[in-house]
């Protein structure tokens, strides 16, 4: 019995859709929970899961306990990292 790749291929990309929704939609619920915003607008906002991890990582130095020079120096050294997740935040505000 010959194997049908293009059918398996096709499963496995269904299996791994599947999995990346759950998991996006996990994350989303994840950083809802201590924003104002919500699971939908996180994923409209953040649909791959390296932005939500960048968003993390921003909200981490801006809710940190150091000084605000500390903070915007911490920005300032991850610019490259936070800049299209500042521009998404600042474009839902504008």
């Amino acid at each position: 019995m010959a194997i049908d790749w293009d059918k398996i291929d096709a499963e496995v990309d269904g299996i791994i859709e599947q999995a990346a929704n759950a998991t996006d939609e996990k994350l989303a619920s994840k950083i809802s929970s201590v924003t104002r915003l919500t699971d939908e607008e996180i994923m409209e906002l953040f649909p791959e899961p390296s932005d939500v991890k960048k968003l993390k990582e921003l909200m981490k130095v801006v809710k940190s306990a150091e000084d605000r020079n500390t903070k915007v120096n911490n920005i300032v050294a991850n610019v490259e990292d936070f800049a299209g997740i500042i521009i998404t935040i600042l474009g839902k505000l504008a």
